[in-house]
């Protein structure tokens, strides 16, 4: 049986490294296309000048390249050490969660979901102050 535990440990590692380059990869692309996109925007006329809609679009795009690499980050942690860390994951669904606000129409969108997504971002500021919390208290015990 330990035989087939060292063979799994050792293909998840490997999909694990595979998995990372690839988002590797799609970060670096996205990185591109997002200075592609800023300088579009920044040669439309007026020249120099973003519009709002544009500003949003590129924040929006900013922030899910920051989500890919936050998305590396937990990866790296979990190779280094086969734990994913509680932190890189709030994080991440945090910066989601702004993402779609910075991204969403609030005239298109139902009153509901609004509420949803509110509801979703003060759970996950909770889980994250709690767990800012834990990892304090466990530092200076």
């Amino acid at each position: 049986m330990n035989v087939v535990e060292s063979l799994i440990t050792s293909l998840q590692k490997l999909i694990v490294l595979a998995l990372a380059g690839m988002l590797a990869v799609v970060v670096v692309l996205s990185t591109v296309h997002l200075g592609v996109l800023i300088g579009e925007e920044v040669w439309k006329p007026p020249r120099g000048l973003i519009p709002v809609q544009g500003l949003l679009e590129i924040f929006g795009y900013f922030l899910l390249v920051l989500i890919g690499v936050e998305l590396l980050e937990t990866l790296k942690a979990y190779i280094r050490k086969d734990v994913i860390h509680v932190r890189v994951v709030l994080e991440v669904a945090l910066i989601a969660m702004a993402r779609k606000v910075i991204i969403e129409e609030p005239n298109t969108v139902s009153s509901l979901t609004l509420l949803g997504i509110a509801a979703l971002i003060v759970a996950l500021a909770i889980a994250f102050f709690f767990e800012r919390q834990a990892r304090s208290e466990a530092v200076h015990s």
